[in-house]
């Protein structure tokens, strides 16, 4: 059985993803795992209900669900670590807005991971600004190997495999080699020279230069911005997929001459 922390059960990334995590489509079809939920204790009830539908659903692999508000209890020989909890980006707010407020908790998080996960539990990190969290909570937690500690950059990855796949004109799976260089922010460059479409390098397909050079970078980078005036509130859906693409990608092998993109 795999132990999986969680921050931010509550919230509304974590109800896409709790339940993609209990249905077996991250670990397999015949790994069963144990939830742990880590909220706070403004969220303490709508976890409590959290849990309940994840009970309710009767998933054959999901072996136990425990919620609780102290990452000393939560994070308890957990294996991996998902952490999503943080002050969600709103309108008109950049990363660097959040950061006094989320690298506390980082830290703190840190600390108890390093004090009873796993030795070897494996981290992603998703509040925001990922990068510089991932950091922070790296350097609260010596005793686990810094290569352990991802900050989710998938989710760029997979909106700008989108782009060049409608702008070529193929699917999705025809884009490999995506790299996102910097934060997840509007300073991050995604990688249209070293990415492939069916094989090809994107400017051999491409020919557009401008949109490549110009349009392409500025939609990856203002893309949660747009979302967020035209959703109110930052993406919960693509995010929760992403972070299983994430996984998946660290647990199987990546396609002979690919890669994916994560920031550590």
């Amino acid at each position: 059985m795999i132990t999986i922390a969680v921050s931010g059960a509550a919230g509304t990334i974590s109800n896409h993803l709790l339940f993609k995590l209990a249905s077996g489509v991250v670990f397999g079809p015949d790994q069963p795992i144990a939830l742990k939920l880590l909220g706070s204790e403004r969220s303490f009830e709508a976890l409590e209900g959290v849990a309940m539908e994840l009970e309710d659903s009767l998933y054959p692999l999901l072996r136990e669900v425990s919620i609780g508000i102290d990452p000393y209890e939560v994070f308890q020989d957990a294996e991996w670590a998902i952490l999503i909890g943080a002050k969600p980006r709103g309108p008109g707010m950049e990363r660097a807005d959040l950061l006094d407020i989320n690298g506390k908790i980082y830290a703190e998080q840190g600390k108890a991971l390093n004090a009873v996960a796993s030795p070897n539990v494996k981290v992603i990190v998703v509040g925001n600004p990922c990068n510089t969290n991932a950091l922070i909570c790296m350097k609260n937690a010596p005793k686990i190997p810094a290569k352990n500690f991802h900050a989710l950059t998938r989710l760029d990855e997979n909106r700008a495999k989108c782009q060049l796949a409608l702008k070529a004109g193929v699917f999705y799976d025809k884009i490999s080699n995506m790299t996102i260089w910097g934060n997840h922010s509007t300073t991050q460059v995604p990688d249209f020279l070293n990415a492939k479409i069916d094989g090809v390098p994107v400017k051999e397909v491409i020919k557009d230069n401008k949109w490549l050079e110009e349009d392409f970078t500025d939609i990856i980078r203002k893309r949660g911005g747009v979302l967020i005036k035209k959703w109110g509130r930052s993406s919960a859906a693509s995010t929760a997929v992403s972070i299983v693409d994430a996984i998946k990608s660290l647990t199987t092998p990546t396609p002979p001459g690919d890669w994916f993109s994560s920031g550590n």
